[in-house]
């Protein structure tokens, strides 16, 4: 069981989440198999299925340069998934600090709640 966040509801929704390890990034996984460090991207898993998925991503963690992989419950919106929590609405949102020191790769504004 992903122990970070054990409080996904039977019915809902959820991505994957990790650390990159080389410079301590936030990246989702896609649907492609790929990470990317915009949640938009990000595969939506229904909860029912997402522990098998989380297994797979958490053994081949060392494998991707990755730490701290765990599931994230999300609201599927228009513009993508959003986080229920507001920890990973902050997580997703990127740094929450002055946009002057906010990275170049970051194209949009924090992720707000639907």
């Amino acid at each position: 069981m992903d122990r970070r966040n054990n409080r996904r509801d039977a019915e809902g929704s959820s991505v994957i989440t990790a650390n990159r390890l080389l410079d301590g990034r936030i990246v989702w996984l896609a649907a492609d198999g790929e990470w990317s460090p915009f949640i938009r991207h990000a595969h939506v898993y229904s909860n029912a299925d997402i522990e098998d998925a989380l297994k797979q991503q958490t053994a081949s963690a060392q494998d991707n340069e990755l730490v701290g992989v765990y599931g994230v419950q999300v609201t599927v919106t228009a513009s993508g998934p959003v986080p229920i929590t507001s920890r990973e609405r902050i997580r997703a949102g990127g740094p929450s600090v002055h946009p002057d020191f906010t990275p170049e790769w970051q194209e949009h504004p924090a992720v707000s709640p639907a």
